[in-house]
């Protein structure tokens, strides 16, 4: 089922938005775990920092206007039907750290895949809670 189908108002498409965001992160951390010991492997992250800027944005606006409008950034573009890219830069910090220190590498993806999974964890728990059901995906 796409989450998009699931909006509802502007508090749920939100947290559809960072559900979403949230997702994608994790396949390309989980890309970079999974790839730490390949030779030609860059490492790569969604940037976080724009996403939760324009999130923020959109919401100053909404209690200003009462209008959800998500502005694009040079890395999050926010299409029409609730549709936006991401898209993942090579993490020059992550890279020079693989080949410097290949532990501390690891212990820094694990850490980002943490804090993206109680980012997902959190929206979902309050998507739940604001439509009344025990999952996000009934």
């Amino acid at each position: 089922m796409k989450l998009s189908t699931l909006i509802s108002d502007n508090v749920t498409e939100v947290l559809l938005k960072v559900i979403e965001f949230t997702q994608r992160r994790q396949k390309v951390l989980v890309a970079n775990v999974n790839n730490a010991n390949s030779a030609d492997f860059l490492p790569r992250d969604l940037d976080v920092e724009q996403f939760c800027h324009s999130i923020n944005t959109a919401i100053d606006e909404h209690l200003r206007s009462g209008w959800l409008i998500l502005r694009d950034t040079e890395n999050i573009k926010f299409g029409r039907s609730g549709s936006f890219e991401a898209k993942a830069f090579v993490d020059t910090d992550a890279e020079q750290l693989r080949l410097q220190d290949p532990q501390k590498y690891l212990k820094l993806q694990a850490k980002k895949l943490l804090e993206n999974s109680r980012d997902q964890k959190m929206a979902a728990g309050l998507l739940r809670e604001k439509q009344g059901t025990t999952s996000v995906y009934e």
